[in-house]
């Protein structure tokens, strides 16, 4: 069975502890041994099974070149003790294995580990805010629709968009955003832009979202320094002053001529001991249990780097604000602590970057089900995040803008008729309510007639309408509404009266016409000499 990458998903965590079962057993050489004049057949040793996991974990890319063969005797601890294998005698679960020459074989059947049931969730996160719905306790039946007004330009207008003029609009209603709603918003899109990034159809078997608080996610991205930290609105679940003063002290450490604290042998020794003391006693991990599997499913995603730092800088916006802002100040220590030149050795045996992966990687990241291989999970993850800590742990920009582009559009929503020249915004909302077909006709018959007929009078009177433009429009009144027309022009001469004829000019006379035509032509003196 050959070693695959175990991409993001649901239940990465078992699969991962089921393959590594399964290429366990196939692969793992046994042979005879011997132990106090008896002999063993199909067995091995435990520094043989620490040698040959170690090559394998090493060499599978799920983990990494970066597991130790501490790493690798923790994970066969917890193979004794779940019974992948046993001991020649076939005695499991409490025993200790250490690294020596005792003599260990695997039980007949080798259960796996099950995939955990959660309750079903919708595949909805969470259903963003519509303006149309009603507040709640209201009644859409008796609403009262509010009566708008209408001119002749108004409705002149309004007719363009019924015959195809201007393109006609969907009418809807807004109502003041409330701060349950924003945080609505943000929790539901954070989530979409989660599930988007790790290609899942849904975050249902990944996380528990009912434990997602929106209100963390909007403090982690506002309550900041500066600096991008966290800034706690509760300061009794800030840092003790001695382990900050400390992570201080090592995170700048500088030439032993300018520290101020007094100085000894192994001085920076004892200061990174209070450290990893304070934070290997934590209650919870830093990136808590409940997070765990999108954490875990994350790390399928570290092939393509930049979606996986995109993934984690989600997935640390859902940690409560102290946590977030401990892990900051953590990765930003273990971060200076391995580029400090000057920093001497905090133990012997090891480089600075393995003992900050070994020291702190169980505080980060760890798992309530001992059956997990959450030790070697936890170091890949640290060895990420310290990489690329100042990436992971800024708040996605694109993401922050889309929420603010949606929630200012949300609140500057109006209604608006195309084409008029004005807007209306309706003070209450307006509903539809179905009605009879016959109920229908008799409304459509009576119940418009009044308003329509005062619309009508109001296009003769209008003084500012050219001759032109009013027989237009009662042109397209009269195709529109002919019962209405022919009531206020039931004959064709009612209509003439409206647009009388001009009289005609009289011609007038020329200037060269005689006062008297009948008088008799009389010669003139000419003035010719």
């Amino acid at each position: 069975m050959e070693h695959r990458i175990v991409g993001p998903g649901p239940y990465r965590a078992t699969k991962l502890w089921n393959e590594t079962v399964e290429l366990f057993r196939a692969r793992m050489p046994l042979r005879k041994h011997r132990c106090r004049f008896k002999s063993y057949e199909q067995c091995f040793s435990a520094a043989e099974a620490v040698d040959w996991l170690h090559d394998l974990l090493r060499c599978n890319q799920n983990f990494g070149p970066e597991v130790t063969r501490k790493q690798t005797v923790q994970l066969l601890k917890k193979f004794l003790k779940n019974h992948v294998i046993e001991d020649v005698k076939g005695k499991w679960g409490q025993e200790d294995f250490e690294d020596n020459g005792h003599l260990y074989r695997f039980p007949p059947s080798s259960p796996l580990k099950p995939y955990p049931k959660r309750p079903p969730y919708q595949k909805d996160v969470i259903k963003f805010p519509e303006w149309n719905d009603p507040q709640p306790g209201t009644s859409q039946e008796n609403i009262p629709v509010r009566p708008v007004v209408m001119n002749s330009e108004m409705w002149y207008k309004r007719h363009s968009i019924a015959i195809g003029e201007v393109p006609a609009c969907r009418l809807v209603y807004r109502r003041q955003l409330t701060e349950a709603n924003v945080e609505e918003i943000w929790k539901s899109m954070t989530l979409s832009y989660l599930q988007k990034i790790l290609r899942l159809d849904s975050l249902e078997e990944v996380l528990d979202i009912k434990l997602v608080k929106s209100k963390y996610i909007i403090h982690n991205v506002y309550s900041v320094s500066k600096q991008g930290v966290v800034i706690l609105d509760d300061k009794s679940k800030e840092l003790p002053h001695w382990v900050l003063s400390a992570m201080k002290c090592l995170a700048n450490w500088p030439n032993c001529s300018d520290l101020k604290q007094p100085m000894y042998l192994g001085f920076e020794r004892d200061v990174f001991k209070t450290i990893a003391d304070y934070y290997g006693h934590l209650k919870e991990p830093l990136l808590t249990f409940h997070l765990f599997d999108a954490f875990v499913s994350v790390l399928g995603l570290l092939q393509e780097e930049k979606m996986a730092i995109e993934a984690f800088q989600v997935c640390c916006l859902l940690l409560p604000p102290e946590n977030r802002r401990k892990l900051q100040l953590l990765m930003r220590m273990m971060a200076r602590i391995c580029l400090n030149k000057e920093m001497p050795p905090l133990c012997d045996g090891l480089g600075t970057r393995t003992l900050m992966i070994q020291t702190f990687s169980h505080c980060i990241l760890c798992s309530k089900d001992e059956v997990d291989l959450d030790e070697l999970l936890a170091a890949k993850l640290v060895t990420f995040l310290m990489d690329n800590s100042q990436e992971i742990l800024k708040v996605p920009l694109a993401l922050q803008t889309s929420i603010e582009e949606r929630v200012a559009h949300l609140r500057r929503v109006q209604i608006k008729y195309p084409g008029a020249d004005m807007d209306i915004t309706l003070s209450a909302p307006s509903f539809c309510r179905q009605i009879s077909p016959e109920e229908f006709e008799y409304q459509r018959a009576y119940g418009s007639q009044e308003p329509l007929a005062a619309l009508l009078e109001e296009v003769i009177t209008d003084t500012k309408l050219s001759r032109k433009e009013k027989k237009k429009k009662l042109k397209q009144f009269q195709k529109s509404y002919p019962e209405v027309y022919q009531e206020r022009f039931p004959t064709p001469e009612s209509e003439a009266l409206l647009f009388p004829e001009k009289p005609k000019p009289k011609p007038q006379l020329l200037m060269w016409a005689l006062k008297n035509p009948f008088q008799p032509f009389q010669r003139t003196r000419s003035f010719r000499m």
